[in-house]
């Protein structure tokens, strides 16, 4: 399987995607295996941060107008009215709490090829009067266990949720993810982090595309670490999810920001 097949994998097919959270049916997605596969449902406030995008990826507040997601799951940059942000519930269902909010702007990560570099921007009609998630500047927290979120598949060709799902990876060094062998020789380290158990078991999946891979900080708060990009499969043994490494982009994230 290629990279780019990895990485539809973790995206919703938009469409389809769409229709199933729609209907309540879970949809295809690649997501974490964890937030969606041997994962748990997340509690009504417990991560304010998250938002689900209607091409069926995910997403986080970079501030309270910016949306920080995959560069794989949006088409270029430029103005884009296309895109709905839903935030506010756990439960897509829901209208209690839920805020739904139109895009005005999109910015994919410059020089983006499909290798590395995978995050991009979404700048929302108004802002969402919820709280940020604030992103990773130094390789500090760059290990240890992590927590992602998502509401992509709990299965390997599963549907998408109607309920956040939530779980706990460990790291993987760069060399131990590389040596799992075949899609995994394309990693970019410095670009990219590796998470996941060695027996499987828990992984984002499809639909978790573009959502966060996120730790608690010394001071206790929630800080990015991560952006679901691609992986083999979800859970698979052998297999761990593969992350663009926010702390790598930090600084071009909040310059890209400003321009928005």
């Amino acid at each position: 399987m290629n990279k780019l097949i990895s990485w539809l994998k973790r995206a919703a097919a938009t469409g389809a995607a769409a229709l199933a959270v729609a209907s309540l049916q879970p949809v295809s997605a690649h997501a974490a295996p964890a937030p969606v596969v041997g994962g748990t449902r997340a509690a009504q406030g417990e991560f304010p941060f998250m938002v689900r995008l209607s091409m069926g990826c995910g997403g986080s507040l970079l501030t309270q107008q910016i949306v920080l997601t995959a560069a794989h799951c949006v088409n270029g940059s430029g103005n884009n009215t296309s895109i709905t942000a839903t935030a506010g519930v756990v439960d897509l269902q829901s209208t209690t709490g839920r805020v739904q909010v139109r895009s005005t702007k999109v910015l994919q990560a410059p020089g983006y090829n499909g290798t590395g570099k995978d995050w991009a921007l979404i700048k929302l009609a108004q802002p969402i009067n919820l709280p940020t998630l604030k992103i990773a500047t130094t390789t500090q927290y760059n290990t240890g266990d992590f927590t992602v979120a998502g509401w992509g598949a709990a299965r390997e060709g599963g549907a998408q949720q109607r309920y956040l799902l939530k779980a706990t990876v460990p790291f993987v060094d760069d060399a131990t993810c590389e040596a799992s062998g075949g899609i995994y020789s394309d990693l970019v380290p410095g670009e990219e982090i590796c998470a996941g158990f060695e027996e499987g078991g828990v992984d984002t999946c499809q639909g978790d595309s573009g959502g966060p891979m996120f730790r608690k900080d010394d001071t206790g708060a929630w800080i990015q670490v991560g952006i679901v990009s691609w992986g083999e499969g979800c859970a698979r043994p052998d297999a761990p999810g593969v992350y663009t490494e926010v702390s790598t982009f930090a600084t071009a994230i909040t310059q890209a920001a400003a321009t928005l």
